[in-house]
């Protein structure tokens, strides 16, 4: 009986046009409110995906990283238990350093990352080069990043001039002489890569065998290893394979932990952006309180003949509650198709463009579906109990 009771009173027109006029104010709050939290949900995850989807060119499904000092010595049975993994699909051997670079009188720091012949097989390197070409096995050679090309002004394929690369080398004696402090490479800048801006910045691939000469390493010293699963692997089971391989000596990563910061920034914001629109939705949803109160007055002479035909407060209550719920609910839904539509235009006509050849970037996750739904008809369900708790005796009577 209060459901089909708060079905009229939602569908049909009240005597009051000012009744009429805030109930549609209402409905129009809560539809708006809810296709606007879909909206910003899928903006936010179409910049999650466009920020990730350049830092997975470069990194791996799992890397292994020493867990303490900078290097160590891999051994032929560990490299062939690695190598029988039927999850592993390739994996690459990395030597990673701190280094300076010196060209043409100009001088910064740099990550020197040090790969063999099989990174490419790991990550996708050819979408990452700009300009120029990858490393060869000969001679030594570095792809830098787009920004230390411009800091150092480095031609590509220049081989008039080296770039030279010095590190500090190891020992407790008196340095006498810069030559004696540093151990030094000469390079070429043989290609120049593009991934974001951090990275451009402060990143120098080279070849493993230049690195370990660089850095004075045995042939198997090591400081990390990435790898490439196979379509069908259970990650957590090979990443426990790989530390009963490697022993503790090795940290095993995933992509998400190779990038806990920006997964943290990225996860904090859209956690604001969510909580700031539940607010906005809370203040439409007084609009649903307000509605349900002026009804309850207009209806008064109702109320009470139905109490006098035995009708319970408890039941004239859940009439308005059930009035409330539905005008959320149903708001919400159509709030949800409204959002749905705008985020599908944008993603398959671009209307909106950060610049010139870039649309701003939308995803649609069915998670958001599910959390929008969830907060406005939580929210909603709650307004329409604090709104009919007002159905009192002495109110009717």
């Amino acid at each position: 009986m209060s459901l089909y009771i708060a079905k009229r009173y939602l569908l049909t027109k009240s005597s009051n046009n000012a009744i009429n006029i805030i109930t549609i104010i209402a409905a129009i709050g809560v539809i708006i409110g809810a296709a606007s939290l879909f909206i910003v949900l899928s903006g936010f995850a179409g910049l999650k995906d466009f920020s990730l989807q350049f830092s997975t060119h470069i990194d791996p499904d799992l890397k292994a990283e020493v867990s303490q000092g900078k290097s160590i010595t891999i051994n032929p049975d560990q490299e062939n238990r690695i190598n029988n993994l039927a999850g592993i699909a390739s994996y690459s051997k990395i030597i990673e350093e701190r280094v300076i670079l010196s060209y043409d009188n100009k001088k910064m720091l740099a990550n020197l990352k040090g790969v063999d012949s099989r990174f490419g097989e790991v990550n996708d390197i050819n979408s990452i080069v700009a300009e120029g070409s990858w490393l060869s096995d000969q001679g030594n050679q570095i792809v830098a990043g787009w920004g230390i090309t411009n800091n150092l002004s480095m031609g590509v394929m220049d081989y008039a001039k080296t770039v030279t690369i010095l590190v500090p080398r190891p020992g407790k004696n008196q340095i006498s002489s810069v030559a004696s402090a540093f151990n030094s490479v000469n390079t070429n800048n043989v290609g120049v890569f593009q991934i974001n801006e951090d990275l451009d910045n402060s990143m120098v691939y080279t070849n493993i065998i230049t690195a370990k000469d660089l850095l004075g390493y045995e042939n198997d010293q090591i400081s990390s290893i990435e790898f490439q699963l196979a379509s069908e692997a259970d990650e957590t089971q090979v990443r426990a394979d790989l530390q009963s391989i490697l022993g503790d000596s090795f940290t095993i990563k995933n992509r998400m932990q190779l990038n806990d910061a920006l997964y943290k920034m990225l996860n904090t914001e859209n956690l604001a952006v969510y909580l700031i629109f539940t607010l906005v939705l809370i203040i439409a949803l007084f609009n649903v309180v307000g509605s349900i109160i002026m009804m309850i007055l207009d209806k008064k002479q109702n109320l009470n003949t139905l109490f006098n035909l035995g009708v319970t407060i408890k039941d004239l209550r859940r009439i308005f509650f059930f009035q409330g719920s539905l005008l959320s609910v149903v708001g919400g839904l159509i709030g949800l198709v409204l959002g749905f539509l705008i985020i599908l235009t944008q993603k398959l006509f671009s209307l909106y463009m950060i610049t010139p050849s870039l649309p701003y970037p939308v995803s649609i996750k069915p998670m958001n579906f599910i959390l929008v739904l969830v907060t406005i008809s939580v929210l909603g369900i709650l307004a329409s109990k604090i709104a009919s708790s007002r159905i009192t005796k002495q109110l009717i009577h």
